[in-house]
């Protein structure tokens, strides 16, 4: 990610309050984006519904899983209103989980570390659901999700949702699950990359990369300075690879 949509996420974060996300557009999205899971009848069979390492990947009796098109970075909105609803109208039967997954990253920015959380699926919400034997939406559901503020429509044809492929049901809840794993820094460099010096004292210098510290962000580089090989530590932020 660039410095440019770097700065373009930390704004969409201040306005939001509780995610950062690079989707700033506003409206809701007219067709299904190339990050979202595919439909079910765009994709050869794939292995799912078993249980893994305690992950439930299967549906609920009478239930599978559908995507709704939500306007951009109101999907936590979305997700919160449609619970509220459900639990309000005794819909539970109809409606089971509805979820918004993120993954955890840590960014680094003047020298803090912070914890975000980056919406996988941005303009999209998951939602369980049962539908009528024909595959409509049932009437009072349906009334129920097109009047929440920011909700497009489901994802599918002929006025009917297309379930998703069990495949990508799986990746969805194994993200949803990982949401509380500790994240790295994610520093893009590694031992012996050429780099150069962005700002600071060393600016301009270039040099090779010989240790980083994940934890701290820094990035320890061979710096010749004065005809000798000097290690000088960086913060990973003010390199760049040449």
């Amino acid at each position: 990610m660039t410095e440019d949509q770097t700065d373009r996420t930390e704004q969409t974060e201040a306005e939001e309050g509780t995610v950062e996300e690079g989707a700033a557009a506003e409206g809701v999205q007219a067709a299904e984006s190339s990050e979202a899971p595919a439909a079910e009848d765009q994709a050869q069979p794939e292995p799912g519904g078993e249980e893994q390492e305690g992950i439930s990947l299967a549906s609920r009796e009478g239930m599978r899983w559908y995507v709704l098109r939500v306007a951009s970075n109101k999907e936590d909105q979305v997700c919160q209103a449609l619970s509220r609803k459900v639990k309000i109208e005794g819909l539970e039967e109809r409606i089971g989980r509805i979820l918004v997954p993120t993954q955890k990253e840590k960014r680094m920015r003047g020298g803090s570390v912070r914890v975000v959380e980056r919406k996988l699926y941005p303009g999209y919400v998951f939602v369980e659901m049962a539908t009528e034997e024909d595959g409509a939406v049932p009437e009072n559901v349906w009334f129920m999700v097109k009047e929440t503020t920011g909700v497009g429509d489901f994802i599918g044809s002929g006025g009917k949702p297309t379930p998703m492929r069990d495949f990508d049901v799986e990746k969805m809840l194994r993200a949803a699950e990982r949401r509380d794993e500790q994240p790295g820094l994610g520093i893009p460099f590694k031992k012996g990359d050429r780099v150069k010096v962005r700002e600071g004292s060393f600016e301009n210098y270039e040099g090779d990369v010989d240790t980083i510290d994940e934890q701290k962000g820094m990035v320890t580089v061979l710096l010749t300075i004065f005809g000798r090989a000097t290690p000088v530590d960086v913060e990973y932020w003010l390199l760049e690879r040449v």
